[in-house]
């Protein structure tokens, strides 16, 4: 049994090295909607206290810079194109992993949570960046499954053209939950 627990440690540090996820050592860009562009450590301990939203220190947002106002129709506006970017498992499980625990969550069942991207792929989120990333819970008075409804509705505004890529973004990123009624959609 004291094996078997000594493998699952060294295959799980393994894993989140392989990853660059070992703590403090994973990079994230900047705010997606501050001024500055220089990377910072993933912090090592997260607040629980804007729920249904994220810490904005430690999941500020962030861009993929593949997608631009000018790129949409060969981005997100395709049917599909955010299969093409989304990380795989391998990836995200172990910062899900790490997270729980940064964020302090007493529950620490990785079923309970998505490992969501603040700014969704949907409006041209940035894919891998921890800094878009974070463990969002699946239980609440608004669980994770309420903000997919969110982002689908601002996309195809987006791609409609009522709503400009930067506005929805922007929206989404300061607060999913009104994100809507501040672009009066």
């Amino acid at each position: 049994m004291m094996l078997r627990h000594r493998l699952t440690v060294t295959a799980s540090a393994a894993a989140l090295a392989a990853a660059g996820l070992a703590a403090g050592t994973a990079q994230a860009a900047a705010p997606a909607h501050g001024a500055t562009a220089e990377p910072r450590t993933f912090a090592a301990s997260c607040s629980q206290a804007y729920l249904p939203l994220p810490d904005p220190y430690c999941t500020p947002g962030a861009y993929n810079p593949d997608v631009t106002q000018a790129t949409i129709g060969q981005t997100i506006c395709v049917s599909g194109w955010t299969a093409t970017v989304r990380p795989p498992t391998s990836y995200t499980n172990p910062l899900k992993v790490q997270q729980i625990a940064a964020y302090g969550y007493a529950d620490t069942s990785t079923a309970d949570y998505e490992e969501d991207h603040l700014v969704p792929l949907e409006l041209g989120g940035a894919p891998r960046d921890p800094a878009n990333l974070w463990p969002e819970p699946r239980y609440g008075n608004q669980p994770a499954q309420s903000k997919d409804s969110v982002e689908t509705k601002l996309k195809n505004a987006v791609c409609n053209g009522r709503v400009g890529l930067d506005d929805a973004r922007s929206a989404i990123a300061s607060d999913w939950t009104t994100a809507l009624s501040v672009l009066g959609l």
